[in-house]
């Protein structure tokens, strides 16, 4: 028996904020229920051929963006790509979705844009973030570099308020 596909059953779903959503790789059932809800552009982060989605994506009349994002070799151009677009966004009437398979990319994107461009309490986003996924020593470093960049930029001092994960043993 198959059940119908809700918010709730699509991985890792979130709502980071006003107009900020992030999950997993949603299905053509949940783009329909985003779109519901007020989504109007899509940012996926997953490398590869995108040409499914991005057809699921126009027919729904959603605007989409990809930065394909090497899970081994994140890397500041790929969230300053991120930002740039979701800085095109109208947050005051635009709702966006940033997803990848399994809302580990998305949940670190979405907690760097909100620290680094938002100005969101570090507190706050971590909140998100380790509800999802604690980040490994690779993604740990990217964020960092990002934070880095941003910290040059602003002239701030925001720091991450935790350590990466430890890697796992054989």
């Amino acid at each position: 028996m198959e059940t119908t596909p809700t918010l709730a059953t699509l991985t890792n779903f979130q709502e980071n904020g006003p107009f900020m959503y992030s999950s997993g790789l949603p299905n053509a059932a949940h783009f329909s229920l985003l779109k519901e809800k007020g989504v109007t552009h899509v940012i996926d982060l997953i490398p590869g051929d995108r040409s499914s989605e991005i057809l699921t994506t126009s027919e729904l009349g959603l605007d989409y963006f990809n930065v394909p994002v090497d899970w081994e070799g994140p890397t500041l151009a790929n969230f300053l790509n991120y930002a740039a677009f979701m800085q095109s966004v109208e947050v005051s009437e635009d709702k966006v979705l940033t997803h990848c398979k399994l809302n580990w990319r998305g949940a670190a994107f979405t907690y760097l844009y909100r620290i680094n461009v938002l100005g969101e309490n570090e507190q706050n986003a971590k909140k998100d973030l380790m509800a999802i996924w604690h980040p490994n020593p690779t993604w740990y470093a990217f964020m960092n570099d990002v934070i880095t960049h941003y910290n040059a930029l602003n002239n701030r001092q925001v720091a991450m308020s935790f350590n990466a994960a430890l890697p796992e043993s054989d």
